[in-house]
């Protein structure tokens, strides 16, 4: 049995809800849809999240550059669609400075279903242009107060320049740089205060190259931003639940602790982040992916000032749309808007404290757990997850948790997400996997998708409060005192 101590009595540490500052979303163009917009509210209103970002804001698809003749010609007409919208929901824009508009593109280098032009300008003195007329304009629009309270991060993975794999930015690293530069001082040009940042590689790449840039040019720099996969510590791999098993549990954290030591003094953004970086990977429907995010979330604690996590729904076209439920999409929610276990775990985050309470173990077991708290008057929570990488022994464990210096004389009860619970896959796989479900299929599938709320049995025993129950497989449970 795993024995889990919580002393009560002991100084908390701050908790702060990093994750929810931001989250992910496919292309810009995505954005003018009504059921992207519904599911966005949705995970705005239920689990947080302050802003969002998403690529191609400078695409075509957009209709934000065109030439007419040797004069360049404007429409923000697209961008403040989106944009209004998102501040009528509360939230706001993260914006990612993507992809060139194929009027300024150097050339026809794409990628994606979108065709995302990924070449450099063929001019940069016209890229800086575009981008000081788009950032006045939005100072025009929404007031200089609230565009201070944005950030603008250019490009997007500039590192990945492989075209028979990935291919996001098609110049050298010189080349974006110098892009960089040109976007920053943009920026910069329009109010100071504006946030610019970079340089939003995969893999952590190039952060202590861009600062070095930057301070020997005098160069805007605000905050550093990357992604992160657990994958991409095992990249020799090419089959992808190979390559996760080999990355090794906990692998997210070491490359954060990298990049935290490497970004100084300068905020550390991580603008994409999940279990894999494939948008067919059946894990991301199932409640292992669940478990991955609540562990993952609790060890980046205090080295990541934002974590936005890739992506929130399934309504996602880089490789074109899809049409099955579940087809191991990104999203928090599926094509239906039906709430996967990884939708579910952030709900129980969000339902988390802002005091981080320490968790003690006897058992060096898949195992673990996060304790929180906003005060004694108010309900403690705790996530117990049972997680390892995929193909590592991993098995059903019965744990203890011990409450010191608790004198609340309130209910426990528990809410669950694993295989049998919060698991809508399962039931569709039940139900045949149906292409195209009707409607009443879609409300089954909701309704298995809920979280339930279970009565735990517990004692007391002085002031301590023991509780035990059992955590299968990638497992999560969230155990809350309401006393």
């Amino acid at each position: 049995m795993v024995e889990l101590t919580i002393d009560l009595g002991q100084p908390t540490t701050p908790f702060p809800h990093y994750w929810e500052r931001c989250v992910g979303s496919c292309h810009a163009a995505t954005a003018l849809r009504e059921d992207w917009r519904r599911q966005l509210k949705q995970c705005h209103d239920e689990l947080g999240f302050q802003s969002v970002r998403f690529h191609g804001l400078l695409n075509d698809d957009m209709s934000v550059y065109q030439k007419r003749g040797e004069s360049p010609e404007y429409s923000f007409f697209n961008i403040d669609s989106v944009f209004d919208f998102l501040l009528q929901i509360g939230m706001k824009p993260f914006i990612e400075l993507s992809f060139m508009p194929q009027a300024l593109a150097s050339g026809s280098a794409t990628i994606f279903h979108y065709s995302a032009n990924v070449t450099p300008p063929r001019s940069y003195e016209e890229w800086g242009e575009l981008i000081r007329t788009l950032t006045a304009h939005l100072v025009a629009r929404y007031g200089i107060q609230e565009v201070r309270s944005w950030f603008f991060e250019v490009w997007n993975e500039p590192n990945l320049n492989d075209p028979d794999r990935w291919r996001f930015w098609a110049g050298t690293q010189a080349d974006y740089f110098r892009l960089y530069r040109h976007a920053a001082e943009a920026i910069k040009s329009v109010d100071a205060h504006i946030p610019v940042g970079g340089p939003a590689t995969a893999r952590n790449a190039w952060i202590p190259d861009l600062i070095a840039y930057c301070r020997s040019d005098r160069v805007p720099l605000d905050f550093i931003s990357t992604h992160h996969y657990p994958t991409d510590a095992a990249l020799a791999f090419g089959d992808m639940e190979q390559a996760m098993a080999h990355a090794g549990r906990g692998v997210l954290r070491e490359m954060a602790l990298k990049a935290r030591q490497e970004a100084g003094s300068l905020p550390l953004y991580y603008t994409e982040w999940n279990n894999s970086p494939s948008s067919r990977d059946h894990y991301h429907d199932e409640p292992y992916a669940a478990a991955f995010v609540v562990k993952t979330i609790a060890d980046l604690q205090g080295l990541v000032d934002v974590y936005s996590f890739w992506a929130f729904s399934d309504i996602f076209e880089e490789l074109a749309m899809p049409s099955q439920p579940f087809h191991g999409g990104f999203g928090l929610l599926n094509l239906h808007g039906i709430p996967k276990p990884t939708f579910r775990a952030f709900q129980l985050l969000h339902s988390l404290g802002h005091e981080r309470l320490a968790v003690m173990s006897d058992s060096r077991s898949t195992v673990e757990a996060s304790a929180t708290k906003d005060s004694y008057a108010r309900p403690i929570t705790m996530l117990v997850y049972n997680h390892t990488v995929p193909l590592a022994p991993i098995q059903e464990e019965h744990v203890q948790i011990t409450l010191h210096g608790y004198t609340g004389k309130g209910s426990v009860f528990t809410q669950r997400i694993d295989a049998g619970h919060a698991n809508p896959k399962r039931h569709w796989c039940e139900l045949g996997s149906p292409e195209y479900p009707d409607q009443d299929t879609l409300q089954m599938l909701l309704k298995s998708s809920e979280l339930t709320q279970e009565e735990i049995a517990h004692r007391q025993d002085g002031d301590d409060v023991i509780l035990q129950l059992a955590i299968p497989p990638h497992g999560v449970a969230a155990i809350t005192l309401t006393g």
